[in-house]
């Protein structure tokens, strides 16, 4: 016999996100346009939230599309976006277009990564960049950041190491404070920091969205500018933490050695 899965009452998953947030009763109340008391009540479980304020707060919390039906199931709603498997008929037109675009950018590096930087589907360009790393670090689910920073991976060959060390820790970091659920990501996490490798500096300008990966592959030195870009789909939850990474070269030379 299966034992029901226990969902915690609304009112202590809304505060949890506000903790995490940092932010007051009064910041979140103002904000959403609700009384602090009525808040206090809905936290502590004297009062219970309608479907809309609990989207109302969500919203102001920045709470990811994918854990929204967890705070309306929570207290006694339906879902209003059930989650489906990439399989599903309904996903397949977006994960056919994506395809496409995964396509469209060779001859450059292009990965399809799930919320765990998991890969999901990539072009063929990606095969020669991750040639020569250890046959299971290349065994599915392929992590990126692990294939990264493992020193059987591409650590090695990573010229700027230091700083895409930084950038993808960062980025953990941030995926973990918005993540329902980041157990997975914090064991990540604590497992890549265990890697040999150059700590960042600390008096390092501060990281942007696109960042510069020196890379060897197949004896050649490449200078790739980097670009992640969220897929969003407020619609399928399916698709809520899909990014794409994807490549360009940063110099001439770079572009030759990859046009072949």
């Amino acid at each position: 016999m299966v034992s029901p899965v226990k969902v915690s009452p609304v009112g202590a998953e809304l505060r949890r996100w506000r903790q995490r947030r940092s932010l007051s009763q009064l910041a979140l109340a103002t904000a959403a346009q609700v009384s602090t008391r009525h808040l206090s009540y809905v936290e502590n479980g004297r009062s219970t939230p309608s479907a809309d304020l609990i989207l109302r707060l969500a919203a102001v919390l920045d709470v990811p599309e994918a854990e929204r039906d967890r705070l309306l199931v929570a207290g006694g709603f339906a879902p209003r976006g059930p989650a489906r498997g990439l399989e599903a008929d309904t996903v397949a037109a977006v994960m056919a277009g994506l395809r496409r675009l995964l396509d469209a950018h060779e001859p450059y590096p292009a990965l399809l990564l799930d919320d765990r930087w998991d890969v999901v589907d990539a072009n063929a360009a990606v095969d020669a960049l991750v040639a020569g790393s250890h046959p299971r670090l290349l065994e599915p689910p392929l992590n990126v950041v692990r294939l990264c920073l493992h020193p059987d991976g591409l650590a090695p060959r990573i010229r700027n190491l230091a700083a895409w060390r930084a950038r993808l820790l960062h980025q953990l970091d941030r995926r973990i404070a918005r993540a329902a659920a980041p157990a997975a990501l914090v064991a990540l996490r604590e497992e890549v920091r265990g890697y040999p490798g150059a700590e960042p500096d600390p008096g390092a300008p501060p990281l942007g969205p696109v960042a510069l990966l020196e890379v060897e592959s197949g004896g050649q030195l490449l200078r790739l500018v980097s670009v992640a870009t969220q897929v969003e789909d407020a619609g399928d939850a399916a698709l809520a933490g899909l990014h794409l990474e994807t490549f360009l070269p940063a110099d001439d030379l770079t572009r030759r050695r990859l046009l072949g």
